[in-house]
Formats: C-alpha cells, structure tokens, sequence
C-alpha cells in the first residue's frame, strides 16, 4: 500500500460541487495529525475548514490559493509513513498567482489516489459508517451522484479543460517526463497538438461570447491556462482594432473617461448564490409588502428589567429577540404562513427553522435557528447569539442556511426604518425590522416621546392573502406593544 496518499476535495453537501481554496492552514514539510484543519474551503454558502484524512507529512500541495477546484479534485498529497525513508524531493507549495507543483515521477509513482465518490474515507470523524459506507464531513450528507474527476495528463491542473473536451473519467496521474513544456505550448508559443488549449469551462464560455479564438492566445495562468483576464483584453484588443482609425479626441476622451478609477469584482461564493437566489425569487413568488408602525417602549422597558434578572446578565439581550418570539407565537396563531408553495399544493411546516438575515465580508447570508418554536426564550437567546457570531467570523456551514422556513431581516441595526425584503426561495414570508427610534406619539390622548419601530412583512400571494398577511402582521405588531399581555393572552 503506497505511503503517499492524495486527498480529494471532499463532498461539501447540499448538492455543491466545488469550492474556492481560500488559505491553506498547513505547507509541505508540515507534520500533521488526523482531523488537523489543513485548508479553508469557500463554496457558494460558508467557508469550511477541511479536515486531514490521515496523519502524516504534506508531501505537496496541488492548487494555489484562490483557486476553484471540482469536488474530487486532488488537492493536496501526504505522506502516511514519513519515518520510513526519503521518497522524492517534496513538491514545492503553489502561491497564489504562482504555478502549480510538477511532481517528479518517482513521487507520482508511490502516489495512492483516494475516492472520488464524494464520500471520504474512514478517519476523517472516526471510522467507517453503519453498513460499511465511509463517513462524510460532520454536518454534510453524502452526495447522491459520484463525483467526476477530469483527466490530470502531463502535468494539467486538475481544474482547468482542454479545449475542445475529452471525455471526463478518474484516471491515475501519468508519470512526468524531465522536461514539459507549459500547457498550450509545445515550447516555441504554439497551440499543443491537436489545438487544445488549457482554460476553465467558465473562461472557454467568455470567450465564445466575446467572439475571441482561445488558440490564438498565449495563457497567463498556472501552468500557462488562459485566464478570464487573458481574454477581456484579448477581446478589448480586438474591438479597438476593429474601430476606425479616424476618431475625434473628444470621442476617445468619453470612452475611456474613468476607465482607470473602476474596480471590477468577481461575482462568486455566497454573492453569485444570494443574486441567482433572489433573482428567481423576485420573479417566480407574486410579492406583496405590508407596513405597521408600532410604538415599542413596552418592550425596551421589558428587555430592561430581563437584563437585570440575574440570570440573564451573561446573555445578550436584543430588540430581536422580542421580535423572533413574536413571529414564532404568531405563527402559531396562523400556521399557513410557514409554508411552500409546490406546485400542485401547499406544504405547511408544523416547525419553524427562523432564518436571521446577516451581512458579513463574504456578502448576505441567511442561517437558521432550527426548530425555533421549541425554544425557551433563554434559549432562543441563545441560539440567535451563537448564530449570529458564526455567521459574523464566517463559519457559518451550509446545513445551517438549509431548510429555512420564515425568515427576519433586522435592517435597523443600519439605522434603517424598513423596506420590502425578497422572500428567501421556498419560504412564503419574511419580515424587516426596522430602526427603534423615539418619536412624538399619540399615547392615551397625550402627544408623547415614544419608542417606535416599523415592520415590513413581504409575502407570497399565491399562499397568503391579504386579510391572514394582515393578520399575522397585526399580532407581531400587538405582541412588541406590550410583549407581557400577549404572552399572558397567547400561552
């Protein structure tokens, strides 16, 4: 059995099928145990520390960070058996914007490819699953289909294609010869045999619709990939070339007016996920907004005196916190909102999984509490703290932004008094908190200063009307007037 073992990107759940590599936490040479983090995996939901799959050496390490890789894609080699003996000289760590490692034949000969079924192998959470199936990353399910791994010959990186497609299937690394040429290249600038040439899916399809011949193009990329950037000026090179010669200064002045004061950034992770997200929502789900203004000074003076109970002084109160409960006793009053439209009928949740909308580095993500209307509310407390933190520091997994099913976004933490909220796909409602402020109120015939809030609940018309949307809105509203009577009156 060979010492040095690959590991392949393993199976992050929820149907996700590759991850950008955003820090490796190990380097080669490093000696490490099982279970050790070693890479720090950004996917389309959360950033996830991965796991070692066997204790040993980092031997090499196959991709770059910021590189996206293809669940099943090697990416990084361990050496399991480091006191036996010298193998080949380990392969240099890939740096961001640096190539990719060539193995030496001898290292690619003694390696052992693991699995690339998305299911990893025993070790990663303590042995083999029931029923002899290996065990999965803690928290994430196994992926119902096998994951496919492209061809590695001749050095390729595992995430670029050659152009045009070769059939995908798992094969062995091939042994390196002294001297290879860089991808797309036979060593003199021209196109590999055959005029295949070494670019992601992604790049290929940009420039299909830019009109540019990857061919004609020299790669800037690991291991001489052609890039996106490669492309864009390609493409901006062409259209340049195609105007005509005589234009006036002040036309060429317009057009490139700024050009040097613009920033472009990728659209990917959680914001690529978030845009499709709310794109299909905002025009599948017919929505409907509705307002209510509600003075609150009841209940800031009730989060007062819970603060000072002594056995809440070591939990952190929030206006949100009053709010949560409200929406999961009015659910209980009108169980209909908590549910999904599927077609053919309405699925109504007999439980609340409360999304907590939260703005983090990584772009807008929605965790949620499970089960919430189990809760006590010291437990609540609870949870929507360790939900928020989490989601602040960017360990959020994506079981916990799966199968939400109501969902409250608290835009007055942005001193914001409401607006009208997207509903998250599969969920019929979600409500905007807004700012508490103090205002001038009519209160018990008097003009007085008061805490006021403004909700906004958005809807699916196709499962709420407008007399149960009212309705669900009106008891949230009743419920932070005087949370202390409703509780009284609702339980």
């Amino acid at each position: 059995m060979s010492r040095i073992k690959e590991f392949n990107l393993p199976d992050l759940g929820e149907g996700l099928t590759e991850g950008e590599i955003l820090s490796w936490l190990v380097k080669v040479g490093d000696t490490i145990e099982l279970n050790q983090p070693i890479v720090e995996v950004e996917t389309a939901k959360a950033a996830v520390e991965i796991p070692a799959k066997w204790a040993g050496q980092v031997h090499a390490i196959f991709h770059p960070e910021g590189t996206t890789v293809e669940v099943g894609t090697p990416i990084i080699a361990i050496d399991t058996d480091p006191g036996a003996g010298p193998l080949a000289e380990p392969s240099t760590t890939a740096t961001p914007g640096g190539s990719l490692p060539t193995p030496s034949a001898a290292s690619l000969a003694a390696v052992e490819v693991a699995p690339a079924e998305g299911m990893v192998e025993p070790g990663l959470i303590g042995g083999p699953a029931p029923g002899g199936r290996t065990a999965v990353l803690v928290g994430y399910g196994p992926r119902t289909t096998s994951a496919k791994r492209r061809p590695r010959k001749g050095g390729v990186p595992a995430q670029a294609e050659a152009t045009p497609v070769a059939p995908v299937a798992p094969v062995a690394p091939a042994p390196q010869p002294a001297a290879v040429p860089a991808p797309g290249q036979n060593g003199q600038g021209a196109p590999l045999a055959g005029g295949l040439v070494l670019a992601k899916p992604p790049v290929r399809k940009l420039a299909k619709d830019l009109g540019v011949d990857l061919r004609t193009l020299t790669g800037s990329g690991p291991l001489g990939s052609i890039t996106r950037e490669d492309v864009q000026q390609a493409a901006s090179g062409a259209v340049a070339a195609a105007e005509p010669i005589a234009v006036t200064s002040a036309a060429t002045s317009a057009a490139s007016f700024g050009a040097d004061r613009e920033q472009r950034i990728p659209v990917k992770g959680v914001r690529k996920l978030t845009a499709e997200n709310m794109s299909r929502s905002a025009f599948t789900a017919p929505h409907v907004t509705e307002f209510l203004t509600v003075d609150v000074t009841r209940a800031m003076k009730a989060l007062d005196r819970l603060r000072d109970r002594r056995e809440w002084r070591d939990v952190r109160v929030s206006p949100l916190l009053l709010v949560a409960k409200a929406v999961l006793l009015a659910v209980k009053r009108h169980p209909m909102v908590n549910s999904t439209w599927a077609g053919d009928e309405i699925v109504v949740k007999e439980y609340v999984n409360l999304g907590i909308a939260a703005a983090t580095e990584r772009g807008l993500i929605v965790p949620n509490v499970k089960d919430a209307g189990r809760l006590s509310l010291r437990e609540l407390a609870d949870a929507l703290t360790d939900l928020v933190q989490t989601a602040k520091s960017g360990r959020t997994s994506p079981a916990d932004m799966s199968g939400g099913t109501l969902t409250i976004t608290n835009v007055g933490v942005f001193g914001v008094d409401t607006g009208t909220p997207i509903l998250p796909p599969g969920e019929s409602a979600i409500l905007a908190f807004g700012a508490v402020r103090e205002m001038p109120w009519v209160h018990k015939g008097k003009v007085k200063v008061r805490q006021v809030t403004t909700l906004g609940l958005s809807f699916d018309h196709r499962i709420i009307d407008g007399e149960l949307g009212s309705k669900f809105l009106r008891d949230i509203g009743d419920f932070l007037a005087d949370p202390e009577a409703a509780l009284l009156a609702w339980t």
